[in-house]
């Protein structure tokens, strides 16, 4: 090909924001996807506010705003004595043009994106990677289809990326000693839980949980002890839903699920004319959202400073945005959602001076400001 070409494998939230950025830049892109379709799965619903800022400068924030709930604010709980702390996200408005999150699903952004490509985008369902070589200034893609050929590629394909694999990639780090369930519910919560906002972390000891509002659901995740069935805990949701809110009847649960959750990262996000990118090259607990949202922050940055060497730009910028990259999944993203993590589970005894600080921030403008820039990946950009 006379012109660059790139290849991005995973049409997920990052594959499809890595696409579009290239190709706003005028970049030839083929995104291949080993399912027969985009992924329906609800996954990610959290967008904080240097991701809408992102989204708006791809021309698809507004269409992501039509779908999604607005929330200004999140709220600490505690499961026997109800609000500690809510935190008003307005106090970012001289951060940011969209001082709240946005609720939305991420299957709900990945037709946007799709629908943003231009018409000659190639893109490519049931195309399952087999192996990657690089040669030369090329990168051999092989699937199950044929051989791709491509100047540059893009591994986007989750955490079981079959990009990472085929570079013989390490991804270290630990597994949480226990499985998160997460319950697709249809109910409103607001009157069995009065003052709930949007998002809620709720403190326990014994059973933490998080209460999140979609636009079609309330989705309840719950910690799950390690090494017992599946249909067991799945037979006793129910129960464990009541014990979350008394509703007079059982809860109208649309879905459930199971998942392990692991903190891990690559070595590198740059392997010479491969970039890793999302859950590909790292991933971490889904506390505070930033799993999704820091992954569309490698997929512009990086895209964008690959956008810039094929355009002429120094090499260096390209491998200095991966470093950067990995320095934040790493000394940020994988930080904060630990501590969160460890902060909703705390014993008993950590409980009420945990509670008094929180009270104290969100008390505290210029406090709850700068606690807020960090939980929502503001500083992570700077």
């Amino acid at each position: 090909m006379n012109e660059p070409h790139v290849v991005v494998v995973g049409a997920g939230p990052v594959g499809l924001t890595a696409a579009l950025t290239l190709a706003r830049r005028g970049v030839t892109v083929t995104v291949v996807e080993q399912g027969p379709d985009l992924a329906a799965e609800s996954r990610a619903s959290t967008f904080h506010p240097p991701t809408l800022e992102m989204l708006h400068s791809l021309g698809v924030g507004d269409a992501l705003l039509e779908r999604g709930i607005v929330a200004p604010t999140f709220q600490y709980r505690d499961r026997r004595g109800g609000e500690i702390a809510t935190l008003d996200l307005a106090v970012l408005a001289e951060d940011t043009a969209f001082p709240y999150r946005v609720q939305c699903e991420q299957s709900r952004l990945t037709p946007i994106l799709l629908d943003a490509l231009p018409s000659e985008t190639d893109i490519r369902f049931r195309v399952r990677v087999r192996d990657v070589v690089q040669d030369g200034d090329e990168v051999l893609v092989r699937t199950d289809q044929g051989v791709l050929r491509a100047d540059w590629l893009i591994g986007a394909d989750g955490a079981h990326s079959a990009v990472r694999k085929a570079l013989g990639a390490e991804f270290a780090g630990t597994t949480y000693p226990e499985r998160f369930l997460v319950a697709s519910v249809d109910e409103e919560l607001d009157a069995a839980l009065p003052g709930i906002a949007p998002i809620n972390y709720v403190f326990d000891p014994d059973e933490w949980l998080v209460l999140l509002r979609t636009p079609q659901h309330w989705r309840v995740l719950l910690p799950t002890p390690a090494g017992t069935p599946d249909d067991d805990e799945i037979a006793r949701l129910p129960e464990r839903l009541n014990g979350v809110a008394d509703l007079g009847r059982p809860w109208q649960i649309v879905h459930a699920s199971l998942y392990r959750v692991h903190q891990r990262v690559t070595g590198q996000f740059r392997f010479d004319r491969v970039l890793l990118m999302g859950d590909a090259a790292h991933v971490n607990n889904p506390l505070g959202g930033l799993g999704m949202n820091s992954g569309i922050h490698d997929a512009v940055t990086m895209a964008a400073a690959l956008a810039d060497v094929l355009a002429g730009g120094p090499d260096d910028v390209l491998t200095e945005t991966a470093r950067r990259r990995r320095t934040v999944a790493v000394e940020h993203v994988q930080r904060t959602s630990h501590d969160n993590w460890s902060r909703i589970r705390a014993d008993r005894a950590d409980n009420a001076a945990e509670h008094e600080r929180l009270r104290a921030l969100a008390a505290d403008p210029e406090a709850a400001r700068a606690y807020l820039r960090r939980a929502c990946l503001i500083d992570s950009l700077s």
